[in-house]
């Protein structure tokens, strides 16, 4: 009997290749697997005077609000929720914030299933709260988590008997300055942690990297899996001592800035707002103006399209240094 005709090495190196690539493949198909994120849902914010904010957004931007929640067991209200189109609102926190610097409460984004990102998100290590599938008040199923830097991230998935679904098409007037949010900046102080929370585990792609300082990083973009909107990672060496209002900011996308701006001078809430609006090119080369709420956030009106359509570079500086703070 010849043994090497029975028993031919490479061939079972081959065969055990085939098993080991198997075995990994189904090892993979039954992890746990990130559900679709399409896009910013809402950003909210803490307000300290309420129907100042609503003016605000109502009389000199031209938003409508859509519905509130009041405070338990009183009639007063608790979130005033600020619609900017079917599927994305702005929600006014008429509460005191821990850290009256910082007037952001949290992002939120849209998610297809919302256990399975719950389940997805437990698989990469982080600490999820069990869910028990229950509904917010608002109706919807969502949970929350926070960032890197402390940022609290909420995951939303939209159901057909919540509030956002049952007021479709309606709290859309004409005077809407802008119809879409285009982005959501707040500040980073880790760049790598947060490309890795964004990047790695919920698979936000970056799309460019900016500044001002040829020696530092400024700005890094970092866009949803699965839709067209993004954050933007304000990077600090040392957080700001006042406000972070000008940092953590909201920007919505208009076609033409110009323009927008001349609608907003002409409207009678603008003797109210009481401050002059000028159009600048940014970095990235597109038109942007800077519009601040009674609590000094930061309300940024921008063109997707650089001024002369084609696209600006990334920068190659170097991030700050991982802040302590």
């Amino acid at each position: 009997m010849n043994l090497r005709r029975i028993f031919n090495p490479s061939r079972y190196a081959v065969l055990l290749g085939v098993l080991s690539l198997t075995l990994c493949a189904n090892a993979q198909s039954t992890a746990p697997q990130r559900p679709r994120i399409t896009g910013i849902s809402h950003v909210g914010y803490f307000v300290s005077n309420l129907q100042a904010s609503i003016a605000f957004w109502h009389d000199f931007l031209g938003f409508d609000e859509a519905y509130d929640l009041k405070k338990p067991g009183s009639d007063e209200t608790r979130i005033a929720f600020i619609k900017i189109n079917d599927h994305q609102h702005i929600e006014l926190f008429n509460e005191v914030p821990s850290d009256t610097r910082n007037m952001m409460s949290h992002i939120c984004f849209t998610v297809d299933d919302v256990e399975q990102m719950r389940t997805y998100l437990k698989s990469q290590g982080l600490n999820v709260k069990p869910g028990n599938g229950s509904k917010t008040r608002t109706g919807d199923y969502a949970f929350e988590i926070k960032d890197p830097d402390g940022t609290l991230v909420e995951f939303v998935q939209s159901l057909p008997d919540g509030l956002e679904k049952k007021a479709a098409g309606k709290f859309l007037p004409d005077t809407r300055i802008s119809t879409k949010i285009y982005h959501a900046g707040f500040l980073v102080g880790n760049s790598q942690r947060s490309l890795d929370f964004y990047g790695k585990v919920l698979g936000f792609k970056e799309t460019w990297r900016g500044g001002g300082n040829p020696a530092e990083l400024s700005w890094i973009n970092m866009r949803v899996p699965d839709g067209d909107d993004y954050v933007e990672f304000m990077l600090y060496r040392k957080l700001p001592t006042d406000s972070w209002g000008g940092k953590n900011h909201l920007s919505l996308e208009v076609p033409d800035v110009t323009k927008a701006v001349e609608t907003l001078e002409a409207r009678p809430a603008f003797k109210t707002y009481g401050k002059p609006l000028t159009v600048a090119t940014g970095i990235n080369h597109k038109h942007q103006v800077n519009i601040f709420d009674p609590d000094g956030t930061r309300v940024e009106l921008m063109e997707s399209h650089t001024i002369d359509g084609k696209p600006v570079s990334s920068s190659t500086a170097p991030p700050p240094p991982p802040s302590h703070d």
